[in-house]
């Protein structure tokens, strides 16, 4: 059986492919070797993916954020090599993801927008050139985290329209220790800030939404895709924010003269194309 991973910070979806080339979509917790031991990694594993496979891994492609330096990829690789007992694992960034689902084999550029930012221009076999995303502190333009942390910012030191602000306090009754605490104190903050970002696509049809989206998505272009020829090649987008956000982000992407391609929630069905050619 083959086993295609795309891991987020948020979620991990799994494509198990089995001898008759049937599919399996599956779906736990996300991963991210930055933020989580092997021993809670292994955890995960046992307890969210395995009770759900019906064959033994041959063959694992595994596509996550973090995945980015040789250290990462071999300490992931010897952990995976035991936990699905199998050596025949490949371990590659999610941005290296993006770019094959979303290219194949072209040419172009590649962005991942959902909890966190990224993007690459990709020669048609690998990622030959990258802005570094930062994290959602310093970086991370556009994403669901960076959208929550000023949507949140501006809630509690009030900067939001009444109305808006009386349906974020209605909705989820939160506090500035409660916030605080879960930004300062807990793990994945990046995960609880983007949890905010569905109440800016609620309310998408508000200016203070609308625009905190738009320039957000400026922000990214100016800050990343400046860094490659955009204007000689097209843009795609893969991820939760760029996708349903898309109205915005073609309005954004037209303003700034950026020749658009696909706008994709997930990279796993173009990656499960990638590997079955």
């Amino acid at each position: 059986m083959i086993l295609i991973a795309d891991a987020g910070s948020t979620k991990t979806s799994w494509c198990a492919i089995n001898k008759n080339s049937e599919k399996s979509i599956l779906q736990t917790k996300g991963i991210n070797p930055y933020l989580q031991t092997n021993e809670d990694i292994d955890s995960l594993l046992q307890k969210e993916l395995f009770p759900f496979l019906e064959e033994n891994i041959d063959q694992l492609f595994f596509y996550g954020a973090g995945c980015n330096t040789t250290e990462v990829k071999e300490n992931l690789q010897e952990t995976f090599s035991n936990t699905f007992g199998t050596k025949n694992v490949e371990i590659e960034s999610d941005l290296l993801a993006a770019a094959r689902s979303l290219l194949q084999n072209k040419v172009g550029i590649a962005c991942i927008i959902g909890t966190g930012s990224n993007s690459c221009f990709y020669d048609g076999n690998k990622c030959v050139k990258n802005v570094s995303p930062l994290g959602y502190i310093l970086g991370d333009e556009g994403s669901g985290s960076v959208l929550g942390k000023h949507l949140i910012g501006d809630f509690l030191k009030k900067q939001i329209p009444q109305e808006l602000y009386s349906s974020f306090e209605d909705k989820y009754q939160i506090t500035t220790s409660e916030v605080l605490y879960k930004v300062y104190k807990q793990p994945f903050p990046n995960r609880y800030l983007a949890s905010f970002a569905p109440f800016l696509l609620e309310h998408i049809a508000e200016p203070y939404a609308y625009n905190l989206v738009f320039d957000n998505f400026l922000s990214f272009f100016e800050r990343n895709l400046t860094h490659y020829d955009y204007k000689n090649h097209e843009t795609n987008f893969v991820g939760s924010i760029a996708f349903h956000f898309r109205d915005v982000l073609e309005v954004a992407a037209y303003d700034f003269g950026l020749n658009l391609g696909k706008i994709t929630s997930s990279p796993l069905e173009g990656l499960i194309d990638f590997h079955l050619k």
